[in-house]
Protein backbone atom coordinates (compact mmCIF):
# COMPACT_ATOMS: atom_id res chain seq x y z
CA UNK A 1 0.00 0.00 0.00
CA UNK A 2 3.30 1.92 0.94
CA UNK A 3 4.45 1.95 -2.75
CA UNK A 4 1.29 2.20 -4.18
CA UNK A 5 0.68 5.49 -2.89
CA UNK A 6 4.74 6.36 -3.49
CA UNK A 7 3.75 5.76 -7.30
CA UNK A 8 0.72 7.25 -7.00
CA UNK A 9 2.13 10.81 -5.44
CA UNK A 10 4.99 9.96 -8.27
CA UNK A 11 2.08 9.97 -11.19
CA UNK A 12 0.32 13.32 -10.00
CA UNK A 13 3.96 14.94 -9.49
CA UNK A 14 5.17 13.79 -13.14
CA UNK A 15 1.91 15.00 -14.72
CA UNK A 16 2.53 18.26 -13.36
CA UNK A 17 5.99 18.50 -14.68
CA UNK A 18 5.09 17.43 -17.93
CA UNK A 19 2.12 20.31 -18.45
CA UNK A 20 4.97 22.46 -16.81
CA UNK A 21 7.63 21.41 -19.99
CA UNK A 22 4.06 22.34 -22.25
CA UNK A 23 4.84 18.96 -24.33
CA UNK A 24 1.72 19.92 -25.91
CA UNK A 25 -0.75 18.92 -22.86
CA UNK A 26 -3.39 21.20 -22.31
CA UNK A 27 -3.18 23.62 -19.13
CA UNK A 28 -6.18 23.37 -17.25
CA UNK A 29 -6.71 26.54 -15.16
CA UNK A 30 -9.24 26.21 -12.41
CA UNK A 31 -11.52 28.98 -11.09
CA UNK A 32 -14.42 29.59 -8.76
CA UNK A 33 -16.87 31.17 -10.86
CA UNK A 34 -18.98 32.69 -8.72
CA UNK A 35 -16.72 35.96 -7.09
CA UNK A 36 -17.55 38.82 -9.78
CA UNK A 37 -15.82 40.64 -11.19
CA UNK A 38 -12.85 38.97 -11.04
CA UNK A 39 -14.65 35.44 -12.04
CA UNK A 40 -18.08 34.05 -13.01
CA UNK A 41 -20.09 32.41 -14.81
CA UNK A 42 -22.05 34.68 -17.85
CA UNK A 43 -25.65 33.91 -19.12
CA UNK A 44 -23.81 31.20 -21.85
CA UNK A 45 -22.70 29.24 -19.31
CA UNK A 46 -18.97 30.13 -19.77
CA UNK A 47 -16.31 31.34 -17.20
CA UNK A 48 -16.06 35.15 -17.97
CA UNK A 49 -14.96 38.15 -15.87
CA UNK A 50 -11.33 39.52 -15.24
CA UNK A 51 -9.52 36.63 -14.76
CA UNK A 52 -11.00 34.66 -18.04
CA UNK A 53 -10.13 37.83 -19.84
CA UNK A 54 -6.82 38.07 -18.38
CA UNK A 55 -5.94 34.05 -18.05
CA UNK A 56 -6.75 34.02 -21.79
CA UNK A 57 -4.27 36.56 -22.96
CA UNK A 58 -1.78 34.93 -20.35
CA UNK A 59 -1.84 31.75 -22.04
CA UNK A 60 -1.52 33.12 -25.62
CA UNK A 61 1.52 35.28 -24.44
CA UNK A 62 2.90 31.77 -22.94
CA UNK A 63 1.70 29.80 -25.88
CA UNK A 64 -0.13 27.41 -23.89
CA UNK A 65 -3.22 25.68 -24.88
CA UNK A 66 -5.64 26.40 -21.66
CA UNK A 67 -8.98 25.55 -20.82
CA UNK A 68 -11.30 26.49 -18.02
CA UNK A 69 -12.64 24.20 -15.12
CA UNK A 70 -14.81 25.51 -12.00
CA UNK A 71 -14.23 24.35 -8.55
CA UNK A 72 -15.68 25.13 -4.88
CA UNK A 73 -13.76 27.47 -3.51
CA UNK A 74 -13.21 25.20 0.10
CA UNK A 75 -11.54 22.55 -1.82
CA UNK A 76 -9.74 24.31 -4.75
CA UNK A 77 -6.74 24.09 -3.12
CA UNK A 78 -6.60 20.07 -2.36
CA UNK A 79 -7.76 19.51 -5.65
CA UNK A 80 -4.96 21.77 -7.47
CA UNK A 81 -2.33 19.46 -5.51
CA UNK A 82 -4.37 16.53 -5.87
CA UNK A 83 -4.04 17.16 -10.36
CA UNK A 84 -7.81 18.31 -11.03
CA UNK A 85 -6.22 21.13 -12.88
CA UNK A 86 -3.20 22.82 -13.30
CA UNK A 87 -3.58 26.39 -11.43
CA UNK A 88 -5.90 28.28 -9.40
CA UNK A 89 -6.57 31.84 -10.75
CA UNK A 90 -9.64 32.39 -8.88
CA UNK A 91 -8.93 36.52 -6.77
CA UNK A 92 -7.30 34.34 -4.41
CA UNK A 93 -4.45 36.36 -2.60
CA UNK A 94 -1.10 35.46 -1.98
CA UNK A 95 -0.64 34.78 1.91
CA UNK A 96 2.20 33.03 3.99
CA UNK A 97 -0.37 30.53 5.02
CA UNK A 98 -0.80 29.09 1.26
CA UNK A 99 2.16 29.64 -0.15
CA UNK A 100 3.56 26.70 2.36
CA UNK A 101 1.00 24.41 0.88
CA UNK A 102 1.07 26.09 -2.86
CA UNK A 103 3.67 27.75 -5.47
CA UNK A 104 2.74 31.73 -6.41
CA UNK A 105 2.89 33.79 -9.70
CA UNK A 106 4.09 37.51 -9.11
CA UNK A 107 0.81 39.33 -8.74
CA UNK A 108 -1.34 40.32 -10.97
CA UNK A 109 -3.07 42.67 -8.81
CA UNK A 110 -2.01 44.87 -6.26
CA UNK A 111 -3.63 44.30 -3.03
CA UNK A 112 -7.46 45.22 -3.25
CA UNK A 113 -8.95 46.87 -0.36
CA UNK A 114 -11.90 45.16 2.13
CA UNK A 115 -14.84 46.47 2.53
CA UNK A 116 -17.53 45.99 4.94
CA UNK A 117 -21.02 45.82 3.53
CA UNK A 118 -24.63 46.34 5.67
CA UNK A 119 -27.91 47.09 5.60
CA UNK A 120 -27.22 50.37 7.63
CA UNK A 121 -24.30 52.97 8.01
CA UNK A 122 -23.98 52.47 11.53
CA UNK A 123 -23.58 48.95 11.66
CA UNK A 124 -21.84 47.30 15.00
CA UNK A 125 -18.31 46.36 13.40
CA UNK A 126 -17.13 46.13 17.07
CA UNK A 127 -18.66 43.76 18.77
CA UNK A 128 -21.23 42.76 16.23
CA UNK A 129 -21.23 39.89 13.74
CA UNK A 130 -19.42 40.10 10.95
CA UNK A 131 -19.81 37.44 8.04
CA UNK A 132 -17.02 36.26 5.45
CA UNK A 133 -16.27 33.57 2.95
CA UNK A 134 -14.51 30.89 4.40
CA UNK A 135 -10.47 30.33 3.94
CA UNK A 136 -10.42 33.59 2.69
CA UNK A 137 -8.35 36.40 4.09
CA UNK A 138 -11.50 38.24 5.31
CA UNK A 139 -12.20 35.01 7.33
CA UNK A 140 -8.93 35.29 8.42
CA UNK A 141 -8.77 38.43 9.44
CA UNK A 142 -12.40 39.00 11.18
CA UNK A 143 -10.90 35.86 13.78
CA UNK A 144 -7.90 38.00 14.62
CA UNK A 145 -10.83 40.85 15.97
CA UNK A 146 -11.69 40.97 19.41
CA UNK A 147 -15.42 41.78 20.44
CA UNK A 148 -16.06 40.01 16.75
CA UNK A 149 -18.23 36.94 16.35
CA UNK A 150 -17.09 35.42 13.06
CA UNK A 151 -19.66 33.70 10.70
CA UNK A 152 -18.19 31.77 7.80
CA UNK A 153 -19.84 30.72 4.97
CA UNK A 154 -18.99 28.37 1.64
CA UNK A 155 -20.41 31.06 -1.51
CA UNK A 156 -19.95 34.63 -1.22
CA UNK A 157 -23.59 34.92 -2.32
CA UNK A 158 -24.15 33.64 0.81
CA UNK A 159 -22.15 36.28 3.02
CA UNK A 160 -24.43 38.40 1.28
CA UNK A 161 -27.44 37.10 2.32
CA UNK A 162 -26.62 36.56 5.86
CA UNK A 163 -26.85 40.21 6.18
CA UNK A 164 -29.91 40.70 4.49
CA UNK A 165 -31.70 37.79 6.47
CA UNK A 166 -30.29 39.22 9.42
CA UNK A 167 -27.68 36.46 10.72
CA UNK A 168 -24.90 38.96 10.51
CA UNK A 169 -24.19 42.56 10.63
CA UNK A 170 -22.14 42.96 7.71
CA UNK A 171 -19.99 40.85 5.82
CA UNK A 172 -16.06 41.78 5.04
CA UNK A 173 -15.14 40.55 1.53
CA UNK A 174 -13.18 42.48 -1.47
CA UNK A 175 -14.66 46.01 -2.18
CA UNK A 176 -14.09 45.32 -6.42
CA UNK A 177 -16.84 42.57 -5.09
CA UNK A 178 -19.20 44.44 -2.78
CA UNK A 179 -19.60 47.61 -4.54
CA UNK A 180 -21.85 46.63 -7.28
CA UNK A 181 -24.01 44.85 -5.27
CA UNK A 182 -24.55 48.12 -3.03
CA UNK A 183 -25.07 50.28 -5.97
CA UNK A 184 -28.00 47.61 -7.06
CA UNK A 185 -29.26 47.18 -3.70
CA UNK A 186 -30.91 50.38 -1.71
CA UNK A 187 -31.12 48.11 1.39
CA UNK A 188 -27.14 47.67 1.51
CA UNK A 189 -24.55 50.27 2.88
CA UNK A 190 -21.00 49.86 2.10
CA UNK A 191 -19.33 51.27 4.97
CA UNK A 192 -16.29 53.35 4.61
CA UNK A 193 -13.82 51.43 6.93
CA UNK A 194 -11.83 49.27 4.76
CA UNK A 195 -9.27 46.72 5.60
CA UNK A 196 -5.74 46.49 3.55
CA UNK A 197 -5.10 42.95 3.79
CA UNK A 198 -2.84 39.95 1.86
CA UNK A 199 -0.41 40.50 -0.42
CA UNK A 200 -2.23 41.05 -4.04
CA UNK A 201 -3.59 38.18 -6.17
CA UNK A 202 -1.55 35.14 -8.17
CA UNK A 203 -1.98 32.16 -9.97
CA UNK A 204 -1.51 29.33 -7.51
CA UNK A 205 0.21 26.28 -8.81
CA UNK A 206 1.90 23.63 -7.52
CA UNK A 207 5.41 23.84 -5.78
CA UNK A 208 6.31 20.82 -8.52
CA UNK A 209 5.67 23.15 -11.83
CA UNK A 210 8.34 25.43 -11.78
CA UNK A 211 8.54 26.07 -15.89
CA UNK A 212 4.46 26.72 -15.61
CA UNK A 213 5.59 29.36 -13.22
CA UNK A 214 8.25 30.59 -15.17
CA UNK A 215 6.19 31.13 -18.54
CA UNK A 216 3.18 32.77 -16.69
CA UNK A 217 5.46 35.01 -14.55
CA UNK A 218 7.06 36.19 -18.03
CA UNK A 219 3.58 36.65 -19.85
CA UNK A 220 2.64 38.62 -16.18
CA UNK A 221 5.55 40.93 -16.99
CA UNK A 222 5.00 41.33 -20.31
CA UNK A 223 1.54 42.77 -19.73
CA UNK A 224 2.98 45.11 -17.10
CA UNK A 225 5.42 46.42 -19.56
CA UNK A 226 3.42 47.20 -22.01
CA UNK A 227 0.48 48.47 -19.80
CA UNK A 228 -2.16 45.49 -20.86
CA UNK A 229 -2.49 44.62 -17.44
CA UNK A 230 -3.63 48.05 -16.47
CA UNK A 231 -5.67 48.69 -18.97
CA UNK A 232 -7.56 45.10 -17.72
CA UNK A 233 -7.55 46.71 -14.05
CA UNK A 234 -9.03 49.40 -15.20
CA UNK A 235 -11.93 48.01 -17.39
CA UNK A 236 -13.08 45.14 -14.49
CA UNK A 237 -11.84 46.43 -11.35
CA UNK A 238 -12.07 50.11 -11.30
CA UNK A 239 -11.58 50.66 -7.53
CA UNK A 240 -8.21 48.53 -7.92
CA UNK A 241 -4.70 49.85 -7.54
CA UNK A 242 -2.89 49.73 -11.03
CA UNK A 243 0.83 48.70 -11.21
Amino acid sequence: MKNLILATTALVMSAGIALADGHGKTIRMGTEGAYPPYNFINDAGEVDGFERELGDELCKRAELTCEWVTNEWDSIIPNLVSGNYDTIIAGMSITAERDEVIDFTDPYTQPDPSSYLAMSADANLTSGVIAAQASTIQASHVASLEGVTLVEFATPEETVAAVKNGEADAVLADKSYLAPIAEADDNLVLLSQEELIGGGIGIGLRESDTELKEKFNKAIQSMKADGSLNALIVKHLPDGATF
